[in-house]
């Protein structure tokens, strides 16, 4: 490799590093700004929405702005979809509590029950705000199609969900991973898969897996 073209390769690698970085930094300080429980969710939206502009080829978008103007456009949708999800998961949970306390009592096909409906309410949150951020659609109908997309594609589906988990994992070993890539890196990867299956079920085109 010439020199120019190694010059060339560590400026484009350091840009997209920058880029990377700007993109989580905004996710915090978005979701502080809101005070988490109103931030979180049209941060992450945001998020999502400035890696679906950059894998749609949108390479030289100013971030800053695109977050700016996605957080405001989603921020009450995304509020009430994640309030929802919110109250089933506290449920959830409580239920959770209320097996493992009564476990000596209950029938044990109710754990089995209980962690069947954990996991269908883990493949909506896993769809619903990269379904957000691409497809406008009312509410429900968001939901719903989360729901039919995540079991139409269940190894996509489980494979966002082991790779988010990984992120938070390993992040977690290494802390300043969450100040400047975690977030950005996560949600770039589940655009990328999301995108894909998005391209067949919603524009009838062909898988590319």
């Amino acid at each position: 490799m010439k020199g120019n073209d190694i010059v060339t390769t560590l400026e484009l690698v350091m840009g997209w590093l920058n880029k990377l970085a700007l993109l989580n930094i905004l996710w915090i300080l978005f979701t502080l700004f809101g005070l988490i429980i109103g931030g979180i969710f049209p941060s992450t939206a945001a998020t999502l929405g400035v890696a679906r502009k950059w894998l749609m080829g949108k390479k030289d978008i100013k971030v800053w702005k695109t977050f700016r103007k996605i957080y405001r456009e989603e921020f009450i949708s995304t509020n009430i979809i994640g309030w929802i999800l919110s109250i089933v998961g506290g449920l959830l949970f409580l239920n959770y509590r209320l097996l493992f306390e009564s476990r000596e009592d209950i029938s044990f096909i109710l754990p089995f029950v209980f962690y069947l409906v954990l996991f269908l309410f883990l493949i909506i949150v896993t769809w619903v705000f990269p379904l957000n951020v691409h497809n406008y659609a009312s509410i429900i109908n968001q939901i719903k199609n989360a729901f039919i997309i995540g079991i139409a594609r269940i190894h996509i589906t489980i494979t966002i969900m082991l790779l988010l988990f990984s992120f938070m994992f390993f992040s977690l070993e290494y802390p300043v991973l969450l100040i400047f890539f975690t977030f950005s890196v996560s949600a770039l990867v589940w655009m990328w898969l999301s995108l894909r299956v998005f391209t067949q079920v919603l524009h009838g085109k062909k898988d590319p897996a």
